[in-house]
């Protein structure tokens, strides 16, 4: 077994309590290989942020578990030679057993997320409470999550969106001693995440999708003072982005994400961790396809994945200082 704590992790408890008084979220970025790790340290490095590298189940498959474990040993010495030593947190995101829970705690994760959302409610709480025992033996902390977000991202897949409901996460915390929950409030996986016929037009043109269920975290809020809470999908999918991705031979339709504004005033409340994938799936990719299309010669993948990284940090650093209000926290 490989405690976190040896390489130089820490567990997400003192990053939310520091979150939750100081009325900003903590940024949980997705990382598969090692442009995507650079590119996440080196944006909260510059904007002295703490941050959540996630990884799923299916970039510890991808990229091998041992790699990636790693890779995030690697990190921690990294910022110190960016010159910043930001407090860095390794997390399983959308865990959906207690078997890839367990290991991953048993090979350095300092956070784990139980996923148990397709189960009933007191299926859900079984399970979300058997990863916490073990987890927090470990002194690991663990993400539960109550109610069902729409959209596709690796293995995690669902057709509809199922509102958290306010009246049970009293007794679902409480039951699972979980040290945070997720929860839907209208946020959604992938980069398509509402079909146009659900969204309005504002004055330029543009799709904007409908408003996230404030009223339901507020609900929330009431009945858990004090609690930290996660939103998951929360990519904002940047329409230039996209137009780039398009006018280089890409084929995404109708690609619509969460407004920033709307994360800004999430990221205010007892929302203390939000997830962001797509965007950066979306950044590089544009870089890529840049490149490719610009200089067709070019196969050398430092000349296209470098300008990649590049884009990333760029997003990233945005997202730190305008979206999540993270920067200057670490």
């Amino acid at each position: 077994m490989v405690s976190y704590k040896e390489l130089g992790l820490v567990n997400t408890n003192e990053m939310f309590k520091k979150a939750m008084a100081g009325k900003y979220a903590v940024p949980a970025y997705n990382f598969n290989n090692m442009e995507q790790i650079q590119a996440i340290l080196q944006a909260c490095v510059e904007t002295k942020s703490p941050v959540i590298l996630q990884v799923s189940s299916g970039a510890r498959k991808y990229a091998n578990s041992t790699l990636l474990r790693n890779m995030a040993k690697g990190a921690v010495e990294y910022v110190k030679e960016l010159g910043y030593a930001i407090p860095i947190a390794l997390h399983l995101d959308h865990g959906d057993t207690f078997e890839l829970c367990k290991d991953c705690v048993d090979n350095g994760f300092s956070s784990v997320m139980i996923d148990g959302s397709h189960h009933s409610f007191d299926d859900n709480i079984e399970l979300t409470k058997k990863v916490v025992e073990y987890a927090h033996q470990h002194d690991v902390t663990v993400e539960g999550e109550l109610g069902q977000l729409a959209g596709v991202e690796d293995d995690v897949s669902a057709e509809k969106s199922t509102y958290t409901k306010p009246e049970e996460v009293i007794e679902f915390v409480n039951r699972t001693g979980v040290d945070s929950l997720a929860i839907s409030i209208g946020t959604s996986h992938g980069a398509n995440k509402f079909k146009p016929e659900q969204c309005t037009r504002n004055k330029e043109g543009i799709l904007v999708p409908p408003p996230l269920r404030f009223d339901i975290l507020e609900e929330i809020e009431k009945k858990l003072p004090g609690f930290v809470i996660v939103l998951h999908g929360s990519s904002s999918v940047p329409q230039d982005i996209v137009k780039t991705i398009n006018d280089h031979g890409g084929a995404l339709k109708d690609a619509i994400g969460i407004p920033e504004d709307q994360l800004r005033r999430a990221a205010k409340s007892a929302v203390c961790k939000i997830n962001i994938d797509s965007d950066g799936r979306l950044a590089m990719t544009a870089a890529v396809r840049k490149v490719f299309v610009e200089k067709p010669a070019e196969f050398d993948p430092r000349k296209y994945l470098g300008p990649a990284r590049d884009a990333l940090k760029e997003l990233y650093k945005h997202k730190n200082i305008n979206v999540l209000g993270s920067a200057n926290q670490a």
